[in-house]
């Protein structure tokens, strides 16, 4: 994605992935950033980077969470745009308003909470562990988000890792009347189970490719400040690549 918008933009630059554990994370990205570069960091270092930088930005510095860096003035400067993603991605389902499910209690589903006050939605969440669903809803009330009843949802978000090496689905539809659209943050080639199903059953549905495209363009538009990111090559690029 990021090499397509490079070649079509005519920038000389790269983008490549790299493995490390978290005690690595913090001198790999100022290594990066004394280079003059930046990147983006995935699960589940996005709470290690965020204490990493020198300065967070943004949807950061309310989710604690850092997916995007680069340098600034000799800074490593931190930013999170998994919330303008998730945005972009609800806007293109054309989600009514309304509460919103949310599965999962991550560094994603703390996204999906932020994007969820900037709609002025309320939310049900779905956990494995209630200790982790309490604090969760305990941070997303510090936010202004108000609980609500699955039942009223009418958008389930997928914030987990489930479907993505497998079908499995994360939630069943039972007992969700007032469910409409579904947005699975998990990108697989063919889709997820869980998005194909939802599909089956008349509702609106999108796996993470929009997010990934969203967030992407976002994290580019920082590292190339006034640059305007094309978003038709990016999206092109991801969808060959999944199919």
């Amino acid at each position: 994605m990021h090499a397509a918008a490079f070649d079509a933009l005519g920038l000389a630059a790269v983008y490549v992935s790299v493995r490390t554990g978290p005690g690595s994370v913090p001198w790999l990205m100022r290594a990066l950033a004394a280079a003059d570069g930046g990147g983006n960091v995935t699960i589940p270092h996005k709470q290690v980077a965020a204490g990493a930088v020198d300065e967070l930005r943004g949807a950061a510095l309310m989710l604690e969470a850092c997916n995007t860096f680069w340098a600034e003035d000799g800074r490593l400067i931190g930013d999170n745009t998994d919330v303008a993603g998730v945005l972009a991605a609800v806007e293109e389902l054309d989600v009514p308003e309304g509460p919103w499910l949310v599965v999962g209690t991550g560094g994603s589903a703390r996204a999906v909470a932020a994007a969820a006050a900037a709609r002025g939605a309320a939310i049900a969440l779905r956990s494995r562990s209630a200790v982790r669903a309490e604090a969760f809803m305990q941070w997303a009330s510090a936010l202004g988000v108000t609980e609500a009843a699955a039942d009223d949802c009418v958008l389930a978000v997928n914030a987990t890792p489930v479907g993505l090496a497998d079908e499995a689905q994360p939630l069943s539809f039972g007992g969700l009347p007032a469910l409409t659209a579904v947005l699975d943050l998990v990108y697989r080639p063919a889709e997820t189970a869980w998005v194909r199903s939802a599909r089956g059953r008349g509702l609106r549905a999108a796996d993470g490719r929009g997010v990934l495209v969203a967030q992407g363009s976002e994290s580019l538009s920082r590292w190339f400040p006034g640059i305007r990111p094309p978003l038709a090559a990016m999206r092109s690029a991801v969808d060959a690549a999944l199919g």
